[in-house]
């Protein structure tokens, strides 16, 4: 048996990725020309219409086609995030834009999360195209901006649009998380993020003095509360290991407001908790808990919400989901392991599934050690290379899927 070598350093693929890792389209204040530019370089190269949307000023939305034989028919959306979180660039062993590759391993921000997965989608395509192979369903890459902070200008903005609305989707897959096994994992639901400010008003004075109505005491019952539930769901982990983060409620305090001078009690003091509800909370009896909560600390103590996502229903993962059967039948000729879970961040499919559409979360690094935001972000290039060839199976399994 013969064994070829790959050279990483000439290899299309790995160079495509590289390139784009190069773009600085870091937060905040992200200036997104060049990801469009290239972007739409890669669109030229691959023989697709290419559409620019901008639902929100200077926040572009660029969308590939791959037009299927049988166009009528829901779509296929395969959507991935332009935009990475912020660096320490001291922190880092390479500098995080230089794409660096060291020993076969890809050192930049954005390399999980998730340019590889959008420059894997890319690269399925081309080799698919250039086998001269037709798809049922039509195919769209999508590319959005500022995933990073929520999403709402992006995504979120885009899926109001009739431009959105044009492109029929019926099925879409976005970003999951790299295993650390051999499992590959699979997204196809997300807990809901609330982000809490609790405000706790009182009388103020000098001090030394212990003055009713103080408004340390109620944020100390607020802050009791909250992290005994955190507690709960610490409990529920450890007696539970078939759980993941995913499947319970985190509440985790953030920040903690209030005071002008350390000898002057201070009239009001507040504290947020970014909380992220498990699929089984009901929302109504969540919040009115916290109301009661309030109530109980004291007089004069409110809420609210710089984040508060409704409930979306996950994706169906049984036989009522066509698509997820082709999923898993690709990935089981593929002879890879599927773990299906509750995605235990945000993701831009939330504001899909919200439409009624399915979703899945997957990115194809196994035996890989999550690093998403992480110093020295890396992935191997061989992994980034076989998730290409996963795609290569798994895109045209799902465009096409019979009408149903």
């Amino acid at each position: 048996m013969t064994t070829i070598t790959i050279d990483l350093e000439k290899d299309p693929a790995v160079t495509n990725l590289r390139n784009y890792l190069r773009i600085r389209s870091v937060q905040p204040n992200i200036n997104y020309d060049e990801c469009i530019t290239y972007l739409r370089g890669q669109g030229a190269q691959l023989g697709l219409p290419v559409q620019v949307f901008e639902p929100v000023p200077k926040k572009p939305v660029l969308v590939m086609t791959w037009l299927g034989t049988e166009p009528a028919l829901p779509s296929i959306l395969l959507n991935s995030h332009m935009d990475v979180v912020p660096v320490f660039e001291k922190s880092w062993t390479h500098p995080p834009f230089a794409a660096d590759l060291v020993d076969g391993v890809i050192y930049a921000r954005g390399v999980q999360d998730m340019k590889s997965v959008a420059v894997q989608y890319i690269e399925a395509v081309r080799r698919l195209k250039e086998k001269g192979i037709r798809l049922k369903r039509t195919v769209h890459l999508s590319f959005v901006p500022d995933e990073e902070i929520g999403g709402g200008p992006g995504m979120a903005e885009f899926v109001k649009t009739d431009g959105f609305k044009g492109l029929n989707v019926g099925f879409s897959l976005d970003e999951g998380l790299a295993s650390a096994t051999d499992d590959y994992v699979v997204f196809n639901g997300e807990r809901s993020i609330w982000h809490i400010e609790v405000t706790c008003r009182g009388k103020s004075g000098h001090g030394s003095l212990l003055l009713p109505d103080n408004n340390g005491e109620k944020i100390r019952y607020i802050i009791d509360k909250f992290m005994d539930l955190r507690g709960e769901s610490k409990k529920k982990l450890e007696d539970d290991p078939s759980l993941t983060i995913g499947d319970v409620t985190s509440v985790n305090l953030t920040q903690l407001h209030g005071g002008i001078h350390d000898n002057i009690i201070p009239e009001k003091l507040s504290v947020c908790f970014d909380i992220r509800l498990a699929l089984s909370v009901d929302h109504q009896q969540f919040e009115d808990m916290i109301k009661r909560w309030c109530a109980e600390a004291g007089s004069d103590v409110t809420y609210t919400f710089a984040q508060k996502d409704c409930y979306v229903a996950s994706t169906p993962l049984d036989n009522t989901n066509p698509y997820w059967l082709a999923f898993k039948e690709a990935a089981e000729k593929l002879n890879i392991s599927l773990k299906p879970r509750t995605f235990p961040g945000g993701t831009d499919s939330r504001y899909i599934r919200q439409l009624g559409v399915r979703a899945l979360g997957f990115s194809p690094m196994a035996r890989t050690t999550p690093m998403l935001h992480a110093h020295d972000e890396n992935l191997h290039a061989g992994t980034y290379l076989r998730g290409i060839e996963i795609y290569e199976a798994l895109v045209p399994a799902l465009a096409n899927v019979d009408s149903f």
